[in-house]
């Protein structure tokens, strides 16, 4: 095992990792690379270190009794960060100029620090709550991508009232362990006997679908304003120390497996949902939602995993048509 190679504890082990945080990248370094598509950084101190948020800000103030969309926070999925839901974030606050749009930077990814603790739900819930805090919102409507849509549904039950409505967007959480390698099995299970970095690996490629290809053309397409997830990956892998353990800490132990439970639970809320998958998508179908009592859903045709970036006007056209229903 390399001597840079960073292993997060599990739930219930004890640490003997003195550093507690894995310190993020600067903010210049990131946007040295990837230009300014997000408002610049705001920072929240938390007890489980520094954490990034972006504010898209209302371009019109609603009246005290106008009833519209004003508080959004989006939740990036696993791997890429904040900047991965800009597009999408970029697209809605033009169609519903009274909202403030809020993204923020989960532990580990982008500029946000990676605590050396267990990544239970509970710790990105924590986040959240703080964040709402920060911000003096009562509650959000929330747009959760991939594991920030597993994360949105298991905030829901734990604090039903800081959740106005939630958009899950080809969210993670109902992939069972079974239907992995045995090697990613054993892994999940509690790793012993497993080689820490192989079973790190085999996680990483399973969720690239084989090895991370950052193509060619990518900063002619970043200098164009597209934002390229494939560089971004690479980037915070080579740049975020504590990133790769904190991908394979929130596949293992964050949420992205069997969660069934607690979306069965948030379909009975009454909190208004809408969900989007891609047709393609091999993470979640509209099925597997179907089963738990999640009915509110739309599929993209022939869109796949990546339906949040590759098809952006007609996510967000459903998000739009969803939302004007609540006001």
């Amino acid at each position: 095992m390399s001597t840079s190679f960073v292993v997060l504890p599990r739930p219930g082990a004890a640490t003997d990792d003195k550093r507690l945080v894995i310190a993020a990248p600067k903010e210049e370094d990131f946007t040295a690379i990837f230009g300014h598509l997000l408002p610049q950084a705001s920072y929240l101190q938390t007890e489980h270190g520094r954490a990034a948020y972006y504010s898209i800000l209302p371009s019109k103030l609603a009246s005290p009794n106008e009833e519209v969309i004003t508080r959004v926070l989006f939740v990036h999925g696993v791997q890429t960060c904040a900047i991965g839901l800009q597009p999408l974030a970029k697209a809605l606050s033009s169609r519903f100029p009274h909202a403030h749009c809020v993204l923020v930077d989960l532990w580990g990814h982008g500029l946000t620090d990676t605590p050396v603790v267990p990544y239970e739900p509970a710790l990105f819930h924590s986040l959240i709550e703080t964040l709402l805090v920060h911000l003096n919102w009562e509650n959000a409507h929330f747009i959760g991508y991939s594991f920030g849509g597993s994360t949105t549904a298991t905030f829901a039950v734990a604090k039903p009232h800081r959740v106005a409505s939630m958009v899950l967007v080809a969210p993670a959480g109902l992939l069972r362990a079974e239907t992995f390698s045995e090697l990613v099995q054993s892994y999940v299970r509690g790793g012993e006997g497993v080689d820490e970095e192989e079973a790190q690996n085999g996680i990483i490629e399973w969720l690239e679908d084989g090895e991370l290809v950052v193509p060619s053309d990518w900063k002619e397409r970043v200098g164009r304003g597209e934002m390229v997830a494939q560089a971004v990956k690479d980037w915070q892998v080579k740049n975020h120390r504590g990133h790769a353990a904190s991908v394979v800490a929130v596949f293992r132990d964050g949420g992205a497996l069997n969660r069934h439970a607690e979306f069965a639970k948030a379909a009975q809320l009454g909190i208004k949902y809408l969900c989007v998958l891609g047709e393609l998508d091999g993470v979640c179908s509209a099925g597997d939602l179907a089963d738990l009592g999640m009915t509110n859903v739309v599929v993209v045709p022939q869109a796949d995993h990546g339906v949040v970036r590759e098809r952006v006007p007609e996510v967000a056209e459903h998000i739009e048509e969803f939302w004007n229903k609540l006001v």
